[in-house]
């Protein structure tokens, strides 16, 4: 088994790292080729009315850049997950969600993109504005998840087990934490791999327990994870998460801002304004992204690590807690101790084997 999670880890990461430099080429190209700047004066020759005029060429590129990139997608994200197990979806429930996902990244993309040339052309420390806005709105985004978006993919009901419940309900109270309800989600549609999940923010706080985990975990098992996903809430994680993302928001508009003049020349653009010069936004997004990723993965695991401590010192179920990982190692294929710059560069959750290690210590 600990050979397959390394097989399954390893053509993971492999695939992660090819995405990420294919993206990146894809949009290098979609620059320097000068088609960024063809599809602009081909939207423009046939008339299209100003306002529409980010709509359609964020559609048209997007539409380019996911066919471009559907062969990996799916390899990725079906074929891989089929060779170990650990789905069972069908090619069309997958290309329904495929569908699904599209049309709400178009939509939230669409948002961002109009927000940002109409603040563009309105306020000269445009960085600032864009920024507070981009915030607020992911803020809007984390509240209405849970009762908008994830509905969109999973069906939901309340959980059944009123044991199981009103345990969680009495961890949350324990721990001061509000919680709407605890729901059952329909995991196994899509697949084997378990997971629970607190989500949502103010009056939509509710917990998600996966039915892969529900029919599968102790109760002892399920109230540590829990106490784990709790433990973020009331050491403030969320927040602390909030303002660094924040930050990294406000630093990344700011270099564009600063910066943009010399990309502009470089890729033969005249000017943020011109819709052209949106792939070089992303551009800018995709590298500072990437230069920042080890940086985030550090913070979530200094956070996971926490949260750890907190959930072992309320629960006291240090036997559950190691027998959990175990399990979820086992179900989710998990790389229980992956190479030191793996860990550096890919790893939010601190490896399997070293969260053993802190409980038993």
């Amino acid at each position: 088994m600990a050979d397959l999670a390394k097989s399954y880890s390893h053509q993971k990461y492999l695939l992660s790292i090819i995405d990420m430099f294919y993206s990146l080429a894809l949009i290098l190209i979609f620059l320097g080729s000068g088609f960024s700047l063809f599809l602009e004066s081909w939207l423009k020759s046939i008339n299209l009315p100003g306002y529409l005029l980010p709509a359609v060429f964020l559609l048209i590129s997007g539409i380019l850049f996911y066919l471009l990139s559907l062969p990996l997608n799916f390899y990725s994200s079906f074929i891989l997950e089929h060779k170990f197990n650990l789905t069972k979806q069908k090619v069309g429930a997958w290309l329904v969600d495929q569908l699904k996902s599209s049309i709400l990244g178009y939509l939230f993309s669409l948002i961002l993109v109009l927000s940002f040339y109409w603040i563009l052309g309105k306020f000269n420390q445009w960085w600032l504005v864009v920024s507070i806005f981009w915030i607020f709105f992911s803020i809007v985004l984390a509240k209405l998840t849970p009762i908008i978006i994830i509905p969109l993919f999973f069906k939901y009901k309340k959980l059944e087990d009123q044991v199981l419940r009103q345990r969680i309900l009495d961890l949350a109270a324990k721990m001061k934490v509000k919680l709407m309800d605890v729901f059952e989600i329909d995991f196994s549609k899509k697949t084997l791999k378990a997971n629970a999940a607190f989500t949502g923010m103010g009056k939509t706080k509710r917990v998600l327990l996966a039915d892969t985990l529900k029919d599968k975990y102790t109760h002892d098992e399920i109230e540590v994870i829990l106490a784990h996903e709790f433990a973020h809430y009331q050491l403030g994680h969320i927040l602390k998460l909030i303002i660094v993302n924040s930050l990294v928001t406000l630093g990344l508009f700011y270099l564009i801002f600063k910066t943009s003049a010399y990309t502009l020349a470089f890729f033969k653009l005249n000017s943020l304004t011109q819709v052209a010069s949106l792939p070089l936004v992303f551009l800018y997004f995709m590298l500072f992204g990437i230069v920042m990723m080890p940086l985030e993965a550090y913070v979530s695991r200094v956070f996971e690590k926490e949260a750890d401590r907190l959930a072992l010192k309320t629960t006291g179920a240090k036997a559950a807690f190691i027998s959990l990982m175990d399990k979820l190692a086992i179900q989710n294929l998990a790389d229980r101790s992956p190479h030191p710059l793996i860990k550096f560069f890919f790893f939010s959750h601190p490896p399997i084997d070293e969260r053993i290690k802190i409980a038993k210590n």
